[in-house]
């Protein structure tokens, strides 16, 4: 069975600015692929890619293997929703929300618009804004009527570019939550592009690691957190941050650049690399060399502690009852069993 969406190649470049790079993707029916990425890595320009307003330079995008590459937005027939909300100001939430299906070519008799835009109401919660004019909106109601209009139009594919990052954290949280309930019963693929770590790890089928045009790595997110295939891959996924030291190996054991054991281990292939290891795999005591404690902080449940290791600084996460205190000494473990260690001639990957 074809994927609902196949990227093969692409290419998109803006003058001497390389926006996307040999870009290799697929999205499954019925899949969430959520494309991680800072700003600049090329998202926006990926989805816009996606829905034909933009032409790739070189590659091919292709839908339940059909070739699109060159079909308008409107021969796509995907919906996009971005972060600002777009919506027309003195129109009722009915009136924007029935304007895609008022489009040329549509055609739906007024029994079916109606349908169409009160099931969508009903899904997202807002019947009784029906007739409330949008600019008399909160933010989070102004988004669900925007999600509103992509969701009337039933269409091949949703394109969601950072769709709830004007909205305040805890409102975000509920959102996204609601909008991957909402897009596993429609039944319909969705892209959905994040700076947001936390929105990558809760939503996504797949995730996407996007940097300078290029994808990285790409697979389940569990994936991604514990067997990342860089440390810039890496560094995209997890909070406190993945610690990482430059270490060389001598004397059965793996030392930070001042020496410092770090994991002891039989003779490695390279003796050189980057080691990876996240807080939360990390004991507080038991480890090999003294480190100093310069914070904690609390966190609910836990409290997270940055250590000063040698030259080095290694934050760890700790239960909320391990006592610790700025100043104290304490001789942090690495869970040998959940280390990454890369090769320091091993290259970044091209793509995935």
């Amino acid at each position: 069975m074809s994927a609902a969406l196949e990227l093969v190649g692409v290419t998109k470049r803006f003058g001497a600015t390389l926006a996307l790079d040999s870009i290799e993707l697929s999205v499954g029916e019925r899949e969430i692929l959520v494309v991680l990425g800072p700003t600049g890595a090329g998202k926006t320009t990926l989805l816009r890619t996606i829905a034909g307003l933009e032409t790739p330079d070189a590659g091919s995008v292709r839908f339940a293997g059909r070739d699109v590459t060159r079909a308008t937005p409107s021969e796509r027939d995907v919906a996009l929703v971005f972060q600002n909300f777009s919506l027309y100001p003195s129109w009722t939430v009915r009136e924007n929300l029935e304007f895609p299906l008022r489009a040329p070519g549509r055609a739906l008799g007024d029994g079916e618009l109606r349908a169409r835009v009160e099931t969508a109401a009903a899904m997202l919660r807002i019947p009784h804004l029906l007739d409330r004019a949008a600019r008399h909106l909160s933010g989070g109601e102004m988004q669900r009527v925007a999600i509103g209009r992509a969701i009337v139009r039933r269409p091949k594919l949703f394109l969601m570019d950072e769709p709830l990052t004007n909205l305040d954290a805890k409102l975000r949280e509920a959102l996204r939550v609601e909008l991957v309930e909402l897009v596993r019963s429609l039944a319909t693929p969705m892209v959905y592009v994040t700076h947001d770590q936390a929105e990558a790890l809760s939503m996504g089928d797949r995730v996407a690691v996007l940097s300078h045009g290029r994808v990285l790595q790409a697979g389940d997110a569990r994936s991604i957190y514990l067997a990342p295939k860089s440390p810039l891959v890496a560094r995209q996924l997890g909070s406190p941050p993945i610690n990482l030291f430059t270490a060389a190996w001598s004397d059965g054991w793996w030392r930070a650049a001042d020496g410092v054991p770090l994991l002891e281990t039989a003779r490695p292939s390279a003796t050189r690399a980057t080691l990876g290891v996240r807080p939360e795999h990390v004991e507080p005591t038991g480890g090999p060399a003294a480190a100093r404690v310069e914070v904690v902080e609390d966190t609910g449940p836990t409290r997270v502690l940055l250590l000063a290791l040698g030259a080095s600084h290694v934050h760890v996460v700790v239960p909320r009852s391990f006592v610790a205190r700025v100043g104290e000494e304490l001789r942090p473990r690495i869970d040998r069993e959940r280390v990454v260690v890369w090769p320091a001639d091993a290259p970044e990957p091209a793509g995935d």
